[in-house]
């Protein structure tokens, strides 16, 4: 790793507005770098295995030496956790395994005191089988005003014990569950999730009213999770064998409706009323990029994640499409792009950059395929020199700055994952990429709970990650966490990162296995992707390298990236 670069303040914060709302404070969402924060996995402080509030505190300042710009927190709700918290029970109050809200509270001020933002993870779709809503509806009769918060209709068949329709839950089975008195409910997700009805003024009204709960505790913005499916055709009509609902010009019968930007509208204007707006992060899966940027249009979010790329394999010329697609589909909108390797949802890159296969899935021959991981983890390295250099934001999903890689071999008496059980293991789960951080030590619990935790960690780490531990890299030049350190520095020295500029130095006929483009006049990455040695551009001073370089070195190596001043 070679730097050669100025520091900045770590606070520091870009000073361009959102178009979307002329004179507002400045869009720090544009150009952010985005950590993400698993609470169960992060650090536990209580010592019962599982992480919490209080373990995230202690580590703000860590977080703060890393240089990142906010933090996202995946749901951290009252929940049974059904799905890891995304069953919400009560949105107003902090779940007890994670700690209190006067903690949640405090733990915002003090992210704001060392210059870092919080996002959290707002539900649209459904909420838990647990919530008072949904309890009282169980309860209520067929018809009653209880139930048209949610989706209850009677069954198909003689005796309505068929599901009203044929739609299939995400994680596997029939997307109904039918309930003593005959009335089937709608679940998209797992049984303990009904969906919420927002044909219902009761819901809009209830969800804007939490959107306001956590903006006025200084929450900085929402990511909104399967942001495309909250509405539904009211009808619930099946899909029926030939499945053509869903294909064009067949709308979908409940994903991404014409209808759901209303929602997101109206969610704009209450971000948009605080003195600083408030940004709209959505989780927009989408393979259209044009209907993709209608969720960015200038009253609606400001950002969505950016599946394609995080689903891109390690190749320069499937990079360098979806690099190109991504701008041109945020520009007619105004809108700034966002670049993701890892999140609590996918393999851990390390690992599916080490795979002969390097894009994402989970399958069982995916989960078992070969991995190299001394391959995979030099290109990760090399990956985020690329992602921090395109124009837009960064996420980064905890423990990615370790290293790590996805732990496959989790007992399946320990597995918790939904995707796991109701596929009966053809879909081996997101378990691997949401065991707790290794901090310190030689041995499990690696620093993530007490010496004296009265549990052992919520999963189970691998002896391995001895090596990864964030005391074991602290200060080792050419560590991984070294590197992200030593990064994200460098972006926010470079002013040439904080714009827009974008331009490839080569055309396709001559990037064969390379990626190389300027931001600015002066700024140039280069990404060599092929299987042999680069010539590096004359004239041009190496800002930071992925790998090692040697002094005056005119040639980069295969998989490896590098900074340079032109």
């Amino acid at each position: 790793m070679t730097l050669r670069t100025r520091t900045a303040d770590h606070a520091a914060t870009t000073t361009r507005a959102d178009p979307g709302h002329p004179g507002s404070a400045p869009a720090w969402w544009r150009d952010a770098v985005i950590y993400q924060v698993y609470v169960r996995s992060f650090a536990d402080a209580d010592g019962d295995g599982v992480g919490d509030l209080a373990g995230v505190r202690a580590k703000l300042p860590y977080l703060a030496e890393l240089g990142v710009d906010a933090l996202w927190f995946n749901p951290w709700y009252a929940s049974p956790m059904a799905d890891a918290g995304y069953d919400v029970a009560d949105y107003r109050r902090i779940d007890p395994a994670f700690g209190t809200l006067a903690e949640a509270e405090a733990l915002i001020t003090e992210a704001h005191a060392l210059g870092m933002r919080i996002i959290v993870d707002i539900v649209p779709n459904h909420v838990s089988d647990r919530h008072a809503w949904f309890e009282e509806a169980r309860a209520a009769a067929p018809g009653s005003a209880a139930r048209a918060r949610f989706w209850f209709r009677p069954g198909r068949g003689e005796n309505g014990e068929l599901p009203p329709n044929d739609w299939p839950s995400e994680f596997g089975g029939p997307a109904w569950t039918r309930l003593p008195d005959g009335e089937w409910y709608l679940h998209l997700f797992a049984a303990e999730q009904p969906d919420l009805n927002w044909n219902s003024s009761e819901v809009a009204e209830e969800l804007e009213a939490v959107l306001r709960f956590w903006f006025d505790r200084g929450v900085d913005g929402v990511r909104i999770d399967s942001a495309t499916m909250p509405a539904k055709d009211p009808a619930l009509p099946s899909f029926g064998p030939d499945h053509t609902k869903g294909r064009p010009p067949h709308p979908h019968p409940f994903v991404d409706r014409d209808e759901v930007h209303d929602i997101y509208r109206r969610w704009r204007k209450v971000a948009d009323s605080y003195p600083e707006p408030k940004a709209l992060i959505g989780e927009v899966w989408l393979a259209d990029p044009e209907r993709l940027a209608a969720y960015l249009r200038a009253d609606e979010m400001h950002t969505a994640f950016n599946f394609d790329y995080l689903n891109c394999p390690w190749d320069a010329d499937r990079l360098r499409a979806v690099i190109d697609g991504t701008l041109a589909a945020h520009a007619p909108v105004g809108a700034a792009p966002t670049w993701v390797l890892s999140n609590h949802d996918v393999t851990r890159h390390v690992t599916r950059y080490g795979r002969a296969d390097s894009a994402m899935g989970r399958s069982p021959a995916q989960h078992g395929a070969p991995t190299d991981l001394v391959l995979g983890t030099r290109r990760a390295r090399a990956a985020l020199l690329l992602n921090l250099a395109l124009p837009g934001s960064c996420y980064l999903y905890q423990g990615e700055e370790f290293g790590l890689w996805e732990v496959r071999d989790i007992p399946d008496a320990a597995r918790q994952d939904p995707f796991f059980f109701r596929s009966a293991g053809a879909d081996i789960g997101r378990d691997g990429c949401r065991v707790p951080l290794p901090w310190a030590g030689q041995a499990p619990p690696f620093g993530f709970s007490p010496a004296d935790a009265s549990g052992a960690p919520w999963l189970p780490q691998p002896d391995a990650w001895a090596e990864l531990t964030a005391q074991a890299q602290q200060g080792v030049p050419d560590s991984m966490l070294t590197l992200y350190r030593t990064a994200l520095r460098a972006r926010r020295a470079e002013p040439a990162l904080r714009g827009e500029e974008f331009a490839w130095s080569r055309g396709p006929e001559a990037s064969a296995g390379v990626l190389d483009f300027r931001r600015g006049a002066s700024f140039r990455c280069v990404v060599n992707l092929g299987g042999a040695e680069l010539p590096l551009p004359e004239g041009s001073t190496v800002l930071l390298a992925s790998g090692p370089l040697a002094a005056g070195a005119t040639a980069l190596p295969p998989d490896t990236a590098v900074w340079l001043h032109v």
